[in-house]
């Protein structure tokens, strides 16, 4: 293995963690400072800054692929649980626009990042067959 790819590779597992650890770090102080009291949401935003972090310290020392794939699907599953608490209710809970500041903003914008590293970071597992028309030669 090349040093570059190892470099590369250490860089996004970092840019994974930091990102991981900025979004628990935010909803953990949303627990603290109120939301532990709402039914569902509360005990969901402490699981989820648990579970990051978590992740978190995994990923940032070189753990398996499979948890960059759980980071993902729990980044997307927040995603989406922010898009539902600011149209439709997520169990009876809306919030609107991207309060509370800043937190809002830090965590969409945190697992985004999430979303767009480890999916580059397990772009290598997925093979595409050679005889598959969307594979085609760069000339």
């Amino acid at each position: 293995m090349k040093l570059d790819n190892v470099v590369a590779k250490v860089a996004i597992n970092l840019g994974i963690a930091t990102a991981l650890l900025a979004s628990a770090a935010s909803h953990a102080y949303l627990y603290l400072h109120g939301y532990q009291h709402i039914p569902a949401i509360g005990p969901g935003f402490l699981v989820l800054s648990s579970v990051f972090g978590a992740f978190a310290i995994l990923i940032a020392v070189g753990g398996p692929a499979w948890l960059r794939l759980a980071a993902l699907v729990g980044a997307v599953g927040a995603i989406g649980a922010f898009g539902l608490s600011r149209s439709t209710g997520l169990f009876g809970f809306v919030e609107y626009g991207l309060e509370p500041a800043p937190h809002a903003l830090i965590s969409l914008v945190s697992e985004v990042v999430v979303v767009v590293l480890a999916g580059w970071s397990l772009r290598e597992l997925v093979e595409i067959p050679a005889d598959n028309p969307f594979r085609q030669k760069v000339r």
